[in-house]
């Protein structure tokens, strides 16, 4: 894999460990209010003008491709639509650091190993298989060890910032799990869309676009879901009004940026993805993702959430990132390894 692939893959994972942000930010607001603020603006900003502005042609390239392909991309899309619901309900619960860990560990073995086992199941113990699972077995580690950080934050008495009221650990988790289960089939969704994407290429398109043929229905799909269950919750708990709350202008400034840096990431990995071949997504997928892990700690630092936290707890989430980073290592090697 070229080192501009590898710097757009850290880059896009750097967008999306920042874009639930402002689910921290916006107080005033409930959760429904900022998480379907901001998959209104991705929804607005991201799928059609991508098509329109770098997929000429998209409704030939659509009608020349598979129906299947385009069934399975949509079904895609509403798995990680549906995934990013519980996401942000996961997140809202334990807070951004201990919740994107926790659902970013099951992302990535959904997302990265099994594809690889449908694929190349003959190859998974092999010189392209054991180094990815050398990869993610220390992610997994990496996972545990910032996990048991974030139990300890949690357990201290001493923390300036306790748990919002009514917040449920076991709940939370039950979130995290649904989140990660059904939010690893975006990366399904570009390994299956590949039709889409060689239609596109067929074209014309250049390669660092053609991939957004395949994001702008997985997009269309997953915001519109999205926006869709935030319209109904607002509705049932009452909370419209809340958009009408004195000083929350800029609100909507940041609901656009968590848009923008939702979609954008995705659409800046699979660029960065494609530049790796066949195997690209799946060596890729697992190293956007902790590069997302480490981007949420440094913003779950920054806004206070481990404020007042034990040194036990902080040393042992130090720990856990060390690790996480010798997992980006390894992952990065194995790509080159199957060039």
């Amino acid at each position: 894999m070229h080192l501009t692939g590898i710097l757009l893959i850290i880059a896009g994972g750097v967008m999306e460990g920042l874009f639930s942000l402002p689910v921290k930010l916006t107080p005033k607001w409930s959760w429904e209010n900022i998480w379907g603020s901001g998959s209104l603006a991705a929804l607005v900003l991201a799928p059609f003008p991508l098509l329109w502005f770098t997929v000429p042609h998209f409704v030939e390239i659509y009608a020349s491709t598979p129906g299947w392909t385009i069934v399975a991309t949509v079904l895609f899309g509403a798995g990680w639509g549906l995934g990013g619901i519980f996401f942000g309900l996961g997140v809202a619960e334990l807070g951004v650091s201990l919740g994107t860990l926790s659902i970013m560990g099951l992302i990535a073995i959904g997302g990265s190993v099994v594809p690889f086992v449908m694929q190349h199941s003959g190859q998974l113990l092999g010189r392209k298989g054991a180094p990815l699972l050398a990869g993610i077995c220390v992610m997994l580690v990496g996972l545990a060890v910032c996990s048991r950080a974030g139990n300890l934050k949690s357990s201290s008495r001493n923390s300036l910032h306790e748990d919002a009221p009514g917040s449920s650990l076991g709940r939370g988790l039950l979130y995290c799990v649904a989140a990660g289960l059904l939010s690893a089939l975006v990366n399904f969704a570009l390994i299956y869309g590949a039709p889409i994407a060689q239609a596109s290429r067929a074209r014309g398109v250049s390669a660092a676009s053609a991939n957004n043929a395949v994001w702008a229905i997985v997009f269309a799909v997953n915001y519109f879901l999205n926006v869709a269950y935030c319209f109904y919750l607002a509705r049932k708990r009452g909370t419209m009004v809340k958009f009408r709350v004195p000083s929350t202008g800029y609100y909507w400034v940041l609901a656009v940026m968590m848009g923008l840096l939702w979609a954008g990431g995705i659409v800046v990995y699979g660029i960065g993805a494609s530049m790796g071949g066949p195997y690209g997504p799946v060596f890729a997928f697992p190293v956007m993702l902790i590069v997302s892990i480490l981007t949420a700690n440094l913003m779950g630092v920054l806004v206070g959430e481990w404020r007042g936290a034990p040194r036990a707890a902080k040393h042992t989430m130090g720990a856990g990132v060390a690790i996480m980073i010798a997992a980006i290592a390894i992952l990065g090697i194995a790509s080159l390894w199957t060039d």
